[in-house]
């Protein structure tokens, strides 16, 4: 029976085996953890699925990929960040944590290549302190404000209602001006990102 042939935009099918061996679908070869962060490193997408029963296990062994770069490379992940990460599991702001980080992730990687340039170009880093300083503000506050409105029985994904004049003096109006006031700043902080990048 031919292999069904993988279509463009398809991730690559990874199938893990009992003996917790790897196997490339795509290349017809075995893997190993660090073949699958080269991939991720180079943009291609994968799925890692059990090679009996089906079941997907990207996620597990996405996870194991940064247990072993914690432990045998140079440490990315503070202890602070993991402990409270850990705290999270279980409580009632779980749901929110998956969002937020995605989010700030997402933020990270549309300016890396600009923040590299910028790095590589300055041979005094100790600049950008405060610009990592002022990203670290303003996600917290940014988190604050998703708990604040989590708390309200609002999705964080959805955009309050502008203020009206009933709510201008209420905290409805308050919290609106603290979310364009947040927008205002977030939009200041990337024009200092992109000018840092020129």
């Amino acid at each position: 029976m031919a292999r069904k042939k993988r279509e463009p935009g398809e991730p690559i099918i990874i199938k893990k085996y009992a003996n917790r061996r790897l196997y490339n679908t795509e290349t017809s070869g075995y893997v190993t953890l660090d073949h699958l962060a080269a991939m991720i490193k180079e943009g291609r997408d994968f799925v890692v699925l059990d090679a009996k029963t089906g079941e997907d296990l990207t996620r597990s062994v996405l996870t194991q990929i940064i247990f072993e770069k914690e432990t045998k490379e140079r440490n990315m992940l503070p202890l602070s960040f993991l402990r409270q990460l850990i705290a999270f599991y279980g409580d009632g702001l779980q749901t929110m944590v998956p969002g937020y980080l995605q989010s700030a992730m997402e933020v990270l990687t549309r300016n890396q290549d600009e923040l590299r340039s910028a790095l590589d170009r300055s041979e005094d880093t100790g600049n950008f302190v405060p610009l990592f300083e002022e990203i670290a503000r303003q996600n917290l506050a940014l988190f604050e404000q998703s708990m604040q409105l989590f708390a309200m029985g609002r999705r964080p994904d959805v955009k309050p209602a502008p203020a009206t004049e009933k709510t201008e003096g209420g905290a409805e109006g308050g919290k609106a001006r603290e979310i364009d006031a947040l927008k205002a700043q977030l939009a200041a902080l990337k024009d200092k990102v992109d000018a840092l990048a020129r």
